[in-house]
C-alpha cells in the first residue's frame, strides 16, 4: 500500500463550481489542508463540496485574509472536490495524500 502526500489542487477559484480535483481509480484518498487567500480588498465568498456534501457552504473570507482549514477528509475512488468563490481574486491551495 502506497501512500503518497499529493497538491490537490492549487490556482485561482472559479465564479461558479468546478470539479478541483478527482480521486483517481484504484485510489483513496485524505483531504488533509485546505488553505484559502483572498486577496481582494473586500470580503468574498467560498463553496467546497466533496462528493456533492457541502464543507465550506458560502463561507465568508475577510479581505486580504488567509483561511487555513485542516478536514481530515476520507473520499472514495472517483469522487470529486468541487469549488467556487465569489472572486477569482480568491485562491485554493488544497493537498492530502493518496493510498493506493
Amino acid at each position: 500500500m502506497a501512500v503518497t502526500p499529493t497538491l490537490f489542487y492549487r490556482g485561482a477559484a472559479a465564479t461558479s463550481s468546478t470539479t478541483l480535483y478527482t480521486v483517481p481509480s484504484s485510489t483513496t484518498a485524505v483531504l488533509t489542508d485546505i488553505v484559502i487567500s483572498n486577496t481582494s480588498s473586500s470580503q468574498q465568498y467560498v463553496t467546497m463540496t466533496v462528493d456533492g456534501i457541502n464543507i465550506l457552504p458560502a463561507v465568508p473570507i475577510s479581505a486580504n485574509t488567509v483561511v487555513t482549514i485542516q478536514p481530515k477528509t476520507v473520499i472514495a475512488t472517483s469522487k470529486v472536490i468541487a469549488g467556487f468563490a465569489t472572486s477569482t481574486s480568491v485562491t485554493f491551495h488544497i493537498s492530502g495524500v493518496e493510498i493506493s
